[in-house]
C-alpha cells in the first residue's frame, strides 16, 4: 500500500508540473557563438589534458556556472574536481624488438613494422617469452566464444587479431573487443605480454600507415589513491601492434600461416589458437610525469520534493588534442567542433534551464569533463568518484562533436534503443517538430566511444546526442556535410571557428537538448533499461 501511495503522489506531483508546463525560451545563437569563440581560440592552444589552455577553459566553464547561480559540484564546495594523472611518453629511439624463430633471429624496425606506446606502469619495460596465437583474444560467454579455451598462455606472450569476429553484434562486440577487455582476459589467463596484429579489415578501416600520425601521443591514466595508474595491467610487461608484413614473420614455420588465418577471416570463421615456434625479446623506455586536469561540475536543484535527490546528468568533454607535432604552419588543434561546440551547447542549455520560472522536478548535473581524447578519462574518474551518489543519477545525455554546419530536422541519440530513453527523446524532439532517427552507422558502435559509456558501465542509461543527417533545407545534404567535416577537419588544425558554422543549427540543436533533459527530469518514472538488454544486464546496478 505504501508504494502505491508513493506512486500516486508522484503522479499527482507530475500532473502539477504538466499543468503548468512552461513555454520554453529560445536559445540565443549569439551566446553559443561567444562561448565557442572563446573555447576554440588560439590562446587555449587546443585545450590538451593537463595544459594551461585546458585549465583556462575549465575556469571559463566554472565562471559561467557561477554566473548562472548553479551550485558547485566539484571538490570542497568548488566547481572543479581536480584529477591527478600519470602522463607517459615513449622514448622513441628506445624500442628494440627481436624475434627468434625457425629461421633464426630477426630484428624488427620501429615504427615501420610495429608500433608501441609508452608504458604507464614502468619506465623500463622488458619482455621475453614464447608466443602463442590466441585468435581475437576475446572471452564472451554471452556469445559462446572463448579464444583461451584449451590454450596454455601462462607465462607466455599472446598474439591476437585486432578487432572482433564479424558475426558479433556491433555494440556488444565493441565491448568484448575493447582493449581493456582483451587485456583483462590475457592477464586472467596468465599472459605476460601481448602482440596485436593487423587484419585486412583493419587495413581498410584504419590503415597502418595512418597510425604513424599518433607516434608522439602520450599514454595517460588517472591515479588511484595509492598513486598507481587506474585500469592498467602491469602483468603485461610489454605490448605492440604489428603491421601485416611483420605479423607474417610470427607464423613462419608454424602449423598455420598468416595467410591461412586471413583466409578464415574471409570465411567469417574465428580461427582457433595454437602455439607458435617463435619467441620475442622486446625492450623500451618511457618517461613518466604527473599532471593535473579538472572536471567542472555544477547542479541546478530540482523543484520536486520527491525527485530532487535524483539527477539528470549532462556531459560534454572540454579537452581536445593540443598542438600538432607534424604540422609546419598552423599547429593549433583548436577543436571548435570537437568539442567546443558541445561545451557551448551545454552552457546555453544550463542558462535556459536555470532561467525557467520553475526548475525541473529532478535536479540537473552539468559536467564538463577532461581527458576524453585520452580515453574517456575524466568521465571514468567521475564515475568512480562521483560528487553525488551514483545511484541517484537516473540518466546521462552526452554532447560530443555536434556538427553544426547545417540545420537538422532530426536528431540521433546513440544508445537510445537500449532503454526507455528512446521514447523520452522521441517525445521531446517531437515537440519541436523534429524526429528521432536510428543510428546510421551501427557498425561503428559509437555508443561505446564517448564519455556517456563510463556512465553506462555503472548501470546508468545514457544517450549520445548529435544532430541528425536530414537537413531542413532540401538542397543541403546533411550526410555529406557530416562526412566533409570528418574527412577534412576532424582532429586537424582546420577544426576552427569559421563561416562553415550555421548558428541557427546551433540554436535548434540546443533547444532539442533542452527539451530532452527537461522531459527526462520531469518524468515521474525513472528511466529503465529494456528487458534483457545486454548493457542493462551486464552493468545494471
Amino acid at each position: 500500500m505504501k508504494s502505491s501511495i508513493s506512486a500516486l503522489f508522484l503522479l499527482l506531483s507530475f500532473g502539477a508540473h504538466a499543468a503548468t508546463e512552461q513555454v520554453l525560451p529560445k536559445a540565443d545563437a549569439n551566446r553559443i557563438q561567444a562561448h565557442l569563440r572563446f573555447l576554440s581560440h588560439d590562446l587555449l592552444e587546443g585545450r590538451d589534458t593537463g595544459s594551461k589552455g585546458h585549465e583556462i577553459a575549465a575556469q571559463y566553464m566554472a565562471s559561467q556556472f557561477a554566473q548562472l547561480g548553479l551550485q558547485p559540484a566539484g571538490d570542497k564546495n568548488d566547481y572543479l574536481q581536480q584529477i591527478a594523472f600519470r602522463q607517459a611518453h615513449l622514448v622513441q629511439d628506445s624500442a628494440k624488438l627481436e624475434l627468434n624463430g625457425p629461421d633464426g633471429k630477426t630484428a624488427l624496425e620501429y615504427p615501420r613494422q610495429y608500433l608501441t606506446s609508452a608504458s604507464l606502469s614502468s619506465e623500463v619495460s622488458e619482455l621475453q617469452g614464447k608466443l602463442v596465437f590466441a585468435g581475437y583474444g576475446i572471452v564472451a560467454p554471452e556469445l559462446q566464444h572463448n579464444d583461451y579455451a584449451n590454450l596454455d598462455v601462462k607465462g607466455k606472450v599472446v598474439v591476437i587479431l585486432s578487432g572482433k569476429p564479424t558475426s558479433f553484434p556491433s555494440e556488444e562486440g565493441a565491448h568484448f573487443g575493447s582493449g581493456s577487455e582483451k587485456n583483462r582476459h590475457a592477464v586472467a589467463n596468465g599472459a605476460i605480454g601481448m602482440i596485436t596484429i593487423s587484419t585486412p579489415l583493419a587495413e581498410k578501416v584504419r590503415p597502418y600507415q595512418n597510425l604513424l600520425n599518433y607516434l608522439h601521443m602520450p599514454s595517460v591514466s588517472w591515479l588511484q589513491a595509492d598513486g598507481q595508474p587506474a585500469n592498467q595491467y602491469p602483468q603485461l610487461q610489454n605490448s605492440a601492434y604489428f603491421s601485416q608484413e611483420a605479423a607474417a614473420l610470427l607464423f613462419a614455420g608454424a602449423e598455420r600461416s598468416l595467410a591461412d588465418i586471413y583466409a578464415d577471416l574471409e570465411q567469417n570463421t574465428s580461427p582457433a589458437g595454437f602455439a607458435l615456434p617463435t619467441s620475442i625479446h622486446f625492450n623500451k623506455r618511457s618517461e613518466h610525469k604527473t599532471i593535473s586536469s579538472p572536471n567542472v561540475a555544477a547542479i541546478l536543484p530540482g523543484s520536486d520534493a520527491q525527485l530532487k535527490d535524483q539527477y539528470v546528468v549532462y556531459t560534454a568533454h572540454l579537452d581536445h588534442i593540443g598542438l600538432a607535432k607534424t604540422v609546419k604552419q598552423d599547429k593549433i588543434n583548436n577543436g571548435a567542433m570537437d568539442n567546443a561546440s558541445g561545451s557551448a551547447v551545454l552552457l546555453e542549455t544550463a542558462r535556459l534551464l536555470s532561467n525557467l520560472p520553475q526548475a525541473p522536478a529532478r535536479s540537473v548535473l552539468f559536467l564538463s569533463v577532461t581527458g576524453e581524447e585520452k580515453g574517456l578519462l575524466g568521465a571514468d574518474y567521475f564515475a568512480h568518484h562521483p560528487t553525488v551518489p551514483l545511484q541517484s543519477m537516473v540518466a546521462n545525455v552526452n554532447l560530443d562533436m555536434p556538427i553544426l554546419t547545417y540545420e537538422a530536422a532530426d536528431v540521433i541519440a546513440f544508445g537510445a534503443n537500449h532503454s526507455s530513453l528512446q521514447s523520452a527523446v522521441a517525445d521531446a524532439v517531437a515537440k519541436l517538430g523534429m524526429s528521432l532517427s536510428p543510428d546510421p552507422w551501427p557498425e561503428q558502435a559509437l555508443f561505446t566511444r564517448s564519455d556517456h559509456y563510463m556512465f553506462v558501465k555503472k548501470g546508468i542509461p545514457a544517450v549520445f546526442l548529435v544532430p541528425g543527417l536530414t537537413s531542413m533545407d532540401p538542397n543541403v545534404d546533411g550526410a555529406k556535410k557530416f562526412g566533409e567535416f570528418l574527412h577534412s577537419d576532424y582532429h586537424k588544425p582546420s577544426d576552427e571557428l569559421n563561416d562553415k558554422f550555421n548558428w541557427r543549427a546551433a540554436q535548434r540543436f540546443t533547444e532539442a537538448n533542452l527539451q530532452i533533459g527537461l522531459t527526462i527530469a520531469n518524468d515521474p518514472v525513472r528511466p529503465t533499461w529494456n528487458e534483457g538488454d545486454f548493457f542493462g544486464t551486464t552493468f545494471g546496478q
